[in-house]
């Protein structure tokens, strides 16, 4: 059974990462925490995210990002039905790139 990481150093990483102060620390600070495989996976599912919210469809986004039919499947499920942070922020990134 895994063992159970207590909430407070789960908060102090959201904390942490609230700190970093670049892209470039954050690109190290999530080279340093994930695998390459988790750092890609997480990638990837941000372009699809990305490119769902500018309405392209499925084969387009598997011809862009190489991403499965069920990882683009779970991502827009997570878009309908996630908290919504992730569209906010993306949202706010176009704006401030505009």
């Amino acid at each position: 059974m895994a063992k159970v990481v207590k909430k407070e150093h789960v908060t102090e990483m959201y904390e942490a990462i609230m700190k970093l102060q670049s892209v470039e620390e954050c690109r190290h600070f999530f080279e340093d925490l994930c695998s390459p495989t988790e750092l890609s996976a997480m990638e990837q599912r941000y372009a699809v995210a990305s490119l769902l919210l500018k309405d392209k469809v499925y084969l387009e986004i598997l011809e862009e990002t190489s991403a499965s039919t069920a990882t683009i499947s779970r991502v827009k499920r997570m878009l309908n039905y996630g908290t919504g942070c992730l569209p906010t922020v993306i949202e706010r990134l176009r704006e401030d790139t505009e």
